[in-house]
């Protein structure tokens, strides 16, 4: 059985933040480590920003 995901983190995680390179960037590193998307970005807009969230899990193999 594969190991879990790194460093202690959830198998489950949900990335937010302002639609920028920052925002893409952090979902890669986390892809990078071996996490997969979940279903698609969720986007919304508070009046002065695009918002992002992204959903990741780890799958076992």
């Amino acid at each position: 059985m594969a190991e879990g995901p790194p460093n202690g983190l959830p198998r489950y995680r949900v990335l937010t933040g302002p639609d920028d390179e920052r925002f893409c960037r952090r979902v890669s590193e986390v892809l990078d480590l071996g996490f997969r998307l979940h279903g698609s970005p969720t986007v919304t807009f508070n009046g002065e920003n695009v918002i992002v969230a992204q959903a990741l899990v780890w799958l076992d193999a």
